[in-house]
């Protein structure tokens, strides 16, 4: 049974919470000790629909103001398929919190107030999941039941979504859903009061994506730890552990060590008693050369030599996740992998407000939640990909050396 990770997004009481609590309730997900505690939250309320929102709202702050706070990771599956869901929080001053709860999924949920429309937010959130090339987005008009099910309402707001999203040049899949999470309407079960949409509910287009990571074949093995045994039944046994994160590689295939340049061949792969002859993206497994060469953690074993890789200059659009202000020249541990090294933010070019992305803003510093395109300066290379040719590869985080908290993350060009 496959995976799909989905997150979701959108302003603040836009009813994220809510629709997740329904999805699983009319999916026949909840247990018992969810279910009589929604019961007991409703009448606590005095409420006379379900709050299904208790189910996510976790954090005892969170239920206090009615808001969510962290991303709260919710688990199940269905007949078809299983299902990690990322409830993101709604606040500006929480698009941190987004940026994490979007980077490993592969689907974005983006909750429309249909008496609102499109807001700040709702530009971020679709910049955000532009910027992380999500496959897919899925934008829920929600409370559809507090515009009397409105048709004109949901073909206005569907149009300023199509415009908005027409302003970019990557173009995931856009699903356009008129839904009431509180009354159920389109949510897993057609509507029978907005008998005028006729496309598929939430439900369906959830189960009709097809998961899985953009394929790359360059071939990108990030050496982790050196294995070193000696026993009877390995003899001088020198093997290197790490994880496949992109392409595939075979027995007897030709790989260039770096940043030394060094070649062999693959003489075996390994996982525990078991060998392989071919091993692919995601597996973490024992790699064996041929020569006995200087590899060591840090390093990355590829096919094909890109100069990219070897490049100490990385242009990057980065999320600054620190309440701390940087500037050029501040110095930093910048890691992709298991590979750390030293940095510099050589160069702020520009922010990008995610309402106007056109419209960029010179600006000498970076504050909490801005999104702008820089360069980094490293000390020695950081083997990274384009973001856009390789997502799996194409990604890092900026670390403070002095707190030691992540404090940027980065998406190389």
């Amino acid at each position: 049974m496959d995976l799909l990770r989905i997150n979701t997004a959108g302003s603040v009481d836009d009813g994220k919470s809510t629709l997740i609590g329904r999805f699983l309730n009319d999916s026949h997900a909840l247990t018992i000790e969810q279910e009589e505690l929604i019961v007991k939250k409703t009448k606590e309320k005095g409420l006379e629909d379900l709050d299904f929102s208790v189910i996510t709202d976790g954090l005892i702050a969170e239920r206090e103001q009615g808001i969510t706070i962290d991303v709260a990771h919710i688990y199940f599956s269905s007949d078809k398929r299983k299902f990690i869901i990322a409830d993101s929080p709604g606040h500006v001053e929480y698009t941190r919190n987004m940026v994490t709860g979007a980077s490993n999924s592969e689907v974005s949920i983006i909750l429309i107030d249909a008496r609102k429309g499109l807001l700040e937010q709702t530009y971020r959130h679709y910049f955000i999941s532009n910027l992380l090339r999500l496959k897919t987005v899925v934008f829920c008009i929600n409370k559809m039941d507090l515009v009397q099910f409105s048709e004109d309402v949901f073909l206005s707001i569907a149009a300023d979504i199509n415009k908005m999203a027409g302003k970019f040049e990557y173009k995931p899949d856009v699903h356009i859903l008129p839904i009431s999470s509180l009354k159920g309407d389109n949510v897993v079960n057609h509507s029978e009061t907005m008998q005028w949409y006729t496309g598929q509910t939430l439900s369906e287009v959830l189960h009709d994506i097809k998961p899985g990571e953009a394929q790359t074949n360059d071939f990108r093995f990030d050496v982790q730890q050196v294995m070193h045994v000696q026993n009877n039944e390995f003899v001088d046994y020198r093997a290197y552990a790490g994880r496949v994160i992109s392409g595939s590689v075979a027995v007897g295939d030709e790989v260039i060590v770096l940043p030394s340049g060094q070649k062999s061949k693959v003489a075996e792969l390994r996982k525990f008693t078991n060998t392989f002859n071919e091993v692919k993206t995601g597996q973490s497994i024992q790699l064996r050369l041929e020569d006995d060469v200087d590899v060591s953690r840090g390093m990355m074993l590829v096919k094909d030599n890109d100069e990219k890789l070897l490049s100490k200059d990385i242009k990057a659009t980065l999320v600054w996740l620190d309440e701390k202000k940087t500037v050029p020249g501040g110095r930093y541990l910048l890691q992709a992998g298991t590979r750390t090294v030293q940095c510099k933010l050589q160069q702020i070019e520009a922010v990008i407000p995610p309402e106007n992305p056109e419209e960029l803003v010179q600006a000498d510093t970076l504050k909490l939640n801005d999104i702008a395109r820089v360069s980094f300066k490293t000390a020695t290379p950081a083997f990274i990909d384009s973001f856009e040719n390789n997502r799996l590869n194409g990604a890092f985080i900026i670390i403070d050396t002095q707190t030691n908290n992540t404090v940027g993350v980065g998406f190389s060009e």
